[in-house]
């Protein structure tokens, strides 16, 4: 599988900002999470600023994973009424989506580690996902395609709260893959969210 093309209006690395990477990570929510409403639950913390959005400098998974400790004790640590949950944004390393997902088993032992398994969870953003089975330019993908590399802090409780308040809650995937479909590539490029996408 051969890593895709980064949209051309994403801000790079080595060229972006902190502010900017956190910019393009708020655009992403705002215009796919809740926009396209690929999560229900999105717009109610992000409205009331409980979203809690942080750039990772590491430059190593070692680096990276004492930034995640940081991050996941501060959650766990804070009321929720302060901070509902924390998008870490990870632009410097893991590129590559294989080496991401290999060190989301590192992730979960540091909660196993921590003692938090039973508080919070680690959910998984790239520019290039891709789910096994499907081709790198398939559209079931982009549910998972964020502007970088993001490892979403989420609370046990609040998911719990969520999908009593959406009894549909396993159906929601099924239903943003038709979405996206209808939407089509081209519709992704110009809200400006076709990561990972050939360049327009």
């Amino acid at each position: 599988m051969s890593d895709a093309e980064s949209s051309s209006n994403l801000p790079q690395p080595e060229a972006a900002s902190t502010e900017a990477m956190v910019q393009a990570t708020r655009h992403w929510v705002d215009t796919a999470v809740i926009g396209l409403n690929l999560c229900p639950f999105a717009k109610a913390v992000q409205t009331k600023g409980l979203v809690h959005y942080t750039v990772s400098q590491a430059q190593d998974t070692r680096s990276l994973l004492k930034d995640l400790a940081k991050e996941l004790i501060t959650l766990a640590d804070l009321p929720p009424e302060q901070r509902d949950t924390t998008l870490l944004i990870v632009p410097y390393v893991l590129q590559d989506f294989l080496d991401f997902n290999d060190f989301l088993d590192d992730a979960d032992a540091l909660l196993e580690h921590l003692n938090l398994a039973d508080q919070l969870q680690i959910a998984d953003f790239h520019p290039n996902y891709q789910f096994a089975g499907t081709e790198a330019g398939d559209v079931s993908n982009y549910t998972n395609r964020a502007p970088y590399p993001t490892l979403h802090l989420l609370r046990e409780d609040s998911i719990d709260l969520a999908v009593e308040a959406f009894p549909d809650a396993s159906a929601i995937f099924e239903r943003n893959i038709d979405k996206l479909e209808e939407l089509g590539l081209e519709g992704l490029r110009k809200l400006g969210i076709a990561y990972g996408a050939d360049k327009a």
